[in-house]
């Protein structure tokens, strides 16, 4: 943990080049020895070029992209980032943080990077917009419909982001962000500012991104909310106070800027009443307590702050929480023996000691000393350093304290409950959190206390003996499931899988004739052109359009052929095989052909047998049967190219077929999308 050499100047990346700001800039001190190890300042900075600058140069080269062309650039940036994630660790131990706790952020924000670029490749089309929904018709003769659309905001998305994850917290707001099509300018929290910095310019060395597509403002935020616009997009991670004044700012209001805000959270963990001593959820709660209060020294938007536990297990709890957190070895982060290193800042310290000495006006400590530090490794006055810290409140229901005041360190406070109800009123007193968890193998329990927890928090975890192996635990968010909270919490939203990228994109709806409206939306509609000349199975993707078609058909359906397919597949469900049941039934005249056979004898109509460009099947979406088949009824299958999705880097892409069957009255009796991989070309290209 030596710091050898002079503080290095922070910069920032700001209208194309590194700038430092006017002046010396303020001093940064390693978290766990108090040695000067940065400064940080961006005065004199022209944020309003910066804005400028990200929309003209980044956003414009972005959005000539594909989402699965931006994808990529993501998958590449973060497998480069792993190759060098040592570096990244080296400078993490200076914020405070073990090396297991510089995995949740490196490796954690890394990881979450790589997800988006897989997952926006994998559900997102290969296309510059992305359309949202069927669409609506609203004329009976397909003259006029509408479709919505989702398309990349042509701003900048500027991210505030909080000192306890200067990796994750940088990287799980630009994926979904640079995969919409939006340049992001990454503010970080200065205390931690360094180690953001160092991961920025080995991205921006990579030579990846489009210029203007990431920037970097190390130091304070000064007039930059002053120059946002109604196109530009404020995230913000860190205090509720500072959230509010953040998002009051004139030209947020005045532009009606989108401001997502994630804010203090007091999160619980319940124990349930059926998990006394001796059931495995009362250990995993008492692990989980425990981890959760001592990971990244309880600096964490996610940690357990309120313990809630049925009054009749509370002093076993206590006795077993406080065991183990007294167990937890306390020094250098860089030092292996040690369990939790220092929080971010002698000031931090001072100011949890602070919060706990609020709390306790309502609570007593009955585990850990808020003042006295007990290390294996470092120097108690110089690193800021302190215990976990356990307090009880006897009487949570009239308390206040421990539900408004957030020691953001490790420190939580117990409180007994008599029943399922009062756990959750005593949950809900923290007006809205990010997370809480609970612990039960009870499902009668599990319904009870979800649903009453559901509206007040962004994330509810249940755990239990089964999901002990696989369980992510209480803290961690995912990059496929919401990030966010209700009422104090912040009432912002991040990360939710592919939710996430559209959070910097606009819906519109658009309206028109389906002739104008496909290419436009890039996919077909009824009433938008056909062509009907070559089978569209002979096509490769170079030479398939939007709206090729193939009528096929008719085909009648006899008895035999329900009879054959009930005893090939084993379906004899009474209204294929009994006239006098079916009739009985009330959508039924009589003997009806199945579902899967119709589906069946279609593929038979449409498909060309012949080796070509279609080279799998792989699903069908939306399947409905809207009208019963019966015997003697001919049917006529009708296939559309209704989507072409070229997949980035591969010899093939998906094309999805609008299927539709029909009767010999032209009734739709079913309706649904077959989903293809095309070549790209045909024949094959030989490797």
């Amino acid at each position: 943990m030596l710091d050898t050499g002079p503080p290095r100047r922070l910069e920032s990346y700001l209208d194309g080049a590194w700038r430092a700001g006017q002046g010396e800039g303020r001093p940064l001190a390693n978290a766990a020895t108090g040695a000067p190890h940065a400064r940080v300042g961006a005065e004199g900075l022209d944020l309003a070029a910066a804005l400028a600058w990200g929309r003209a140069a980044g956003g414009t080269a972005l959005r000539r992209h594909t989402i699965h062309e931006r994808a990529l650039m993501l998958k590449a940036i973060g497998l480069k980032l792993m190759e060098q994630k040592e570096d990244f660790y080296v400078e993490s131990f200076a914020t405070g943080a073990t090396r297991a706790d510089g995995w949740i952020d490196i490796e954690g924000g890394i990881g979450t990077m790589l997800t988006y670029a897989s997952r926006a490749r994998r559900e997102l089309p290969n296309a510059r917009i992305i359309p949202e929904g069927a669409v609506e018709p609203l004329s009976t003769d397909a003259t006029f419909s509408a479709q919505h659309i989702l398309t990349p905001l042509t701003g900048v998305a500027v991210h505030i982001n909080a000192f306890n994850f200067p990796v994750w917290g940088m990287l799980e707001k630009i994926a979904p962000a640079l995969i919409a099509g939006m340049p992001c300018l990454v503010k970080p929290a200065s205390q931690t500012a360094y180690l953001t910095e160092l991961v920025v310019r080995r991205i921006l060395e990579m030579d990846i991104l489009p210029d203007g597509a990431l920037q970097l403002l190390c130091g304070a935020a000064g007039d930059l909310l002053d120059h946002v616009d109604g196109q530009d997009v404020v995230t913000f991670t860190g205090s509720a106070a500072t959230g509010r004044s953040l998002r009051a700012r004139p030209a947020i209001l005045d532009n009606s800027v989108r401001f997502t805000m994630e804010a203090d959270s007091l999160n619980a963990a319940i124990l349930g009443p059926d998990a006394g001593p001796d059931t495995p959820e009362f250990d995993l709660f008492v692990k989980e307590c425990a981890r959760e209060m001592t990971a990244k020294a309880g600096q964490k938007c996610t940690a357990i702050r309120r313990i809630l536990v049925p009054a009749a297990h509370e002093d076993a709890l206590v006795a077993a929480l406080s065991a183990r957190l007294a167990k937890t070895p306390v020094g250098l982060p860089d030092d292996e023996a040690v369990r939790m290193g220092a929080l971010v800042s002698l000031n931090d310290r001072d100011g949890v000691r602070a919060r706990i000495a609020e709390i306790a006006a309502e609570a007593e400590v009955v585990g850990g000393a808020p003042s006295d530090v007990a290390l294996v490794s470092g120097d108690a006055e110089a690193g800021a350093f302190l215990n976990p810290v356990l307090l009880r409140c006897a009487d949570p229901l009239s308390a206040e304290a421990p539900h408004a005041v957030e020691a953001f360190g490790p420190v939580a406070t117990v409180m007994p409950y008599a029943d399922t109800g009062e756990a959750v009123a005593l949950a809900r007193k923290g007006r809205g959190s990010l997370v809480s968890s609970l612990f039960t193998d009870d499902p009668g329990v599990a319904e009870d206390i979800v649903l009453g927890l559901a509206p007040f928090h962004g994330r509810v975890m249940i755990g239990n003996r089964d999901s002990a192996k696989s369980s992510t635990g209480h803290g961690a968010p995912l990059a496929p499931l919401v990030h966010g909270g209700p009422g104090r919490a912040g009432g912002g939203e991040e990360l939710g899988g592919m939710r996430g990228v559209k959070h910097f994109m606009q819906r519109t709806a658009v309206q028109g004739t389906p002739r104008l409206l496909t290419p436009v939306t890039r996919q077909w509609s009824e009433g938008a052109a056909t062509r009907t000349d070559d089978h569209p199975f002979r096509k490769s993707l170079a030479e398939l359009r939007l709206g090729d078609q193939l009528t096929a058909g008719p085909r009648e359906i006899t008895r035999a052929d329900v009879e054959h397919f009930a005893a090939f597949t084993g379906d004899t469900f009474y209204a294929h095989m009994d006239s006098a049941a079916a009739a009985a039934n009330p959508f039924f005249d009589d003997r009806v052909a199945h579902g899967y056979l119709i589906v069946s004898f279609a593929a038979g109509m449409f498909v060309q047998p012949d080796p070509g460009p279609v080279l799998a099947n792989y699903g069908v979406d939306d399947l409905r049967f809207l009208a019963p088949v019966y015997f003697g009824d001919s049917l006529t299958v009708r296939l559309t190219c209704k989507q072409i999705d070229p997949r980035e880097g591969a010899v093939y892409g998906e094309v999805r077929w609008d299927a539709r069957i029909t009767n010999q009255t032209d009734e739709v009796v079913a309706q649904y999308d077959v989903l293809t991989m095309v070549a790209k070309e045909w024949p094959l290209a030989a490797e």
